[in-house]
């Protein structure tokens, strides 16, 4: 199988692709091989004619094509002492919301795929999720801790609106009273406000809605199919007036571009009504370094050296450090800076009170293995 190659950043007949976060689209690492672009002095023309033979050229449009994977399980376990959870559900592999930093782009090659706009326009479904996950409620042995929706991309991207999987799930998990929690950055979640707010009901749900920038240029370019700032914030109000409990999740921070944001950020949230608060640092694991560097040459050339210089500091000198303790926080003067910076905020904004975010475990039943008849 053959990919497309990566184009020269400096090309300046290349651009980025309306609506879409990735820049370049690299090789899948596992593909046996690739394909090489030449410059036979044709390319320019093509450029100007608005596309090129692979549809990377302004005006261009790829569209998001779904595949459908029958689940063998639902549930995906993790040890990792960096998580507030040991188990979560991926509805989706690949995220059309194309957020250019996420972490989970390099996933995608396992399913013969590239990181780049691959992640971002060919989707795969799970399909019988709730049938698998009904299978493994019911072992003898399962002991009950709040599932994640969802650890790796987001469970309410567009999609969702079609196939309802995520819908699905929350019925099962209300059904059999099993604790739930979810990070989102997509309106779609208030579809879903009178599960959540049932499951409220029972304080077997905490939300954390995902905040990057307030500036919606930002957004735009950052996260281009996510939901603009200010309605984020609109569903942290809406999901608080339901009596859901709501949180903020200032993630990826991102030195050098959205990092002097934080506090306002914070503060954003806490009006609408967000009780707690959690942050990142950005994290380039793999394949999304490449991809991050390319879109900050792409879209913000001038502040692209200070932005990876300020990375590299946070990471020992490395785009990316993996280790427990480090990966989500970083080290260094500049990251504790970031730490300092939200424990004050939080501390003057009240947010944090951990006793607002404690899920009950003690009313799970194993769900019928049945399932409901209507």
């Amino acid at each position: 199988m053959t990919h497309r190659s990566d184009h020269d950043p400096r090309d300046p007949h290349r651009q980025p692709l309306k609506g879409r976060g990735a820049t370049i689209d690299p090789p899948n690492r596992y593909a046996p091989s690739r394909v090489v672009a030449e410059d036979d002095g044709w390319s320019h023309a093509t450029a100007e004619a608005g596309t090129d033979q692979e549809g990377l050229w302004t005006g261009g449009r790829i569209a998001t094509v779904v595949a459908t994977e029958d689940a063998k399980s639902a549930l995906s376990w993790n040890r990792s002492p960096d998580l507030p959870f040991d188990r979560s559900i991926n509805p989706y592999r690949g995220c059309e919301h194309g957020c250019i930093y996420c972490y989970a782009r390099p996933s995608h090659p396992y399913w013969d795929m590239s990181p780049g706009l691959d992640f971002e326009t060919r989707l795969i479904a799970r399909s019988g999720l709730d049938e698998r996950l009904r299978d493994e409620l019911c072992k003898p042995g399962y002991r009950c801790q709040p599932i994640n929706l969802s650890g790796n991309t987001d469970c309410y991207q567009p999609i969702e609106a079609e196939l309802g999987t995520t819908r699905t799930l929350l019925e099962l998990l209300l059904e059999c009273r099993h604790p739930v929690t979810l990070v989102t950055k997509g309106s779609l979640i208030l579809r879903d406000l009178d599960l959540l707010g049932e499951l409220a009901r029972h304080r077997l749900v905490r939300v954390m809605i995902s905040l990057t920038s307030l500036d919606r240029d930002m957004k735009r370019r950052l996260e281009p199919r996510a939901a603009s700032p200010e309605t984020r914030l609109k569903i942290i109000a809406r999901l608080s007036g339901a009596g859901i409990p709501v949180g903020a999740l200032v993630s990826p921070v991102i030195p050098g571009l959205t990092d002097h944001e934080m506090e306002r950020l914070l503060a954003a949230a806490s009006s609408a009504g967000a009780g707690t608060a959690a942050w990142m640092l950005l994290r380039l694991p793999r394949e999304v370094a490449p991809l991050f560097e390319d879109w900050l040459l792409t879209h913000y050339p001038e502040r692209a050296t200070k932005v990876m210089s300020l990375i590299r500091q946070c990471r020992g000198g490395a785009d990316y450090d993996n280790r427990f303790g480090h990966r989500l926080r970083g080290e260094g003067v500049f990251a504790d800076l970031l730490a300092q910076r939200f424990t004050k905020a939080c501390r003057r904004l009240g947010l944090n009170d951990r006793s607002a975010i404690t899920l009950a475990t003690d009313q799970f039943r194993p769900p019928s293995r049945q399932g409901s008849l209507f």
